[in-house]
């Protein structure tokens, strides 16, 4: 399936090097403002060649509006969201047309269709992701409206960054991460040491010709109490769902996550307690080792969760493998790869949590 989301449903298309990629988004309430301008601060924090440890292809990533859009305020129908692809060089492929790379989706896409697009990662390249980033801008712009719960800056809104790349982990409180202490290096880490650190490994590995994984954290403030369902739509698990779908994922965790196993009960349960707030009082916990959620169910602490990506598949050493016709094949890669996809990764997780959330908020609404 190339759909996500049930009330805000995002359907995305395209190819790596085919003519562009894009994004249909169904279930935007009308009268939101929404305009190119709109989706530049985070494409560009998604797009290639903007450091010296990104990959080094240049795209413009300018955004074209199709439909569901007049005079600058959404319909309430069908958006339909296009970038072209304006440095493609699926030339660079051809040689690989008949055989298999490691870790890639090259034998899994033929074993399962028949065929496979070989020029790049086709479906499976991280290229589709700006699909993704566009979808969640929109998914921004349903959780700072009055369809959502507040203003963009008081209301839901995902922040992620950079907190472990290889062995190196960033020390960071999750409660005051703000967007500028992310986007102060270019690593996106928000502890200055950590990242120089992390920086440093990055191009240590690029050097070599290989790649590095890491961990990209999230954390979303101000969430209500109550979005999320008890079974099989639980929060977490439509949050989980979001994060593996993304390329390179490798698994996810919330709150203490696998950290629990050495904690007894009695030092992991979040104990409640009446905060007084804005004139009101609301329950709260004094941990959060849940990750605001409870019961699949937001608590309205904040959201914490990570996600684990795996050291970038194209790598710039001799590797072995095999062909179509099963015959052994020396393979040595060239082109414009991430040595580490996390620094790119960031607005990403961010993208897919806002679309997850954005979804459970018309649902709370009485949508469903």
């Amino acid at each position: 399936m190339n759909t996500f989301g049930q009330l805000f449903r995002v359907t995305t298309f395209g190819e790596s090097h085919g003519e562009a990629v894009g994004v249909v988004v169904d279930g935007c309430p009308a009268g939101l403002s929404l305009s190119v301008k709109d989706f530049k601060h985070d494409l560009d924090r998604r797009r290639t060649a903007q450091s010296p440890i990104v990959s080094p292809r240049k795209e413009d990533d300018e955004v074209e509006i199709l439909s569901g859009v007049f005079n600058g305020k959404t319909l309430g129908t069908p958006i339909c969201l296009m970038v072209r692809n304006q440095n493609a060089r699926p030339e660079d492929y051809e040689r690989l047309k008949n055989t298999y790379r490691p870790s890639h989706a090259d034998f899994t896409y033929e074993q399962k269709y028949g065929i496979r697009n070989w020029q790049g990662g086709g479906r499976a390249s991280a290229r589709e992701t700006v699909a993704r980033v566009m979808a969640g801008v929109v998914a921004k712009k349903v959780l700072s409206s009055e369809f959502g719960v507040g203003s963009s800056e008081k209301g839901i809104c995902p922040v992620a960054y950079v907190k472990q790349v290889g062995d190196i982990v960033a020390d960071i409180d999750p409660e005051t991460v703000t967007l500028k202490k992310v986007e102060s290096n270019m690593v996106r880490c928000p502890d200055s040491k950590a990242a120089k650190k992390m920086i440093d490994r990055i191009r240590s590995v690029q050097k070599k010709g290989d790649t590095i994984g890491g961990v990209v954290e999230c954390v979303v403030k101000n969430v209500p109490v109550g979005l999320g369902d008890p079974i099989f739509d639980k929060l977490k698990a439509t949050l989980a769902h979001a994060m593996m779908s993304l390329p390179a994922t490798m698994g996810v965790e919330f709150g203490s996550g696998f950290g629990c196993l050495s904690m007894l009960g009695s030092e992991h349960n979040d104990a409640f307690f009446v905060q007084q707030m804005k004139g009101e009082k609301v329950v709260r916990t004094k941990t959060n080792h849940s990750g605001g959620v409870q019961g699949g169910i937001s608590n309205g602490m904040p959201i914490v969760f990570r996600t684990v990506f795996k050291p970038v598949s194209t790598i710039f050493q001799k590797q072995q493998t095999v062909t179509k016709d099963l015959k052994k094949h020396t393979l040595e890669m060239y082109g414009r790869h991430d040595p580490c996809v996390v620094p790119r990764a960031v607005v990403i997780v961010e993208a897919m949590a806002a679309i997850v959330l954005a979804d459970h908020c018309l649902r709370q609404g009485g949508g469903e």
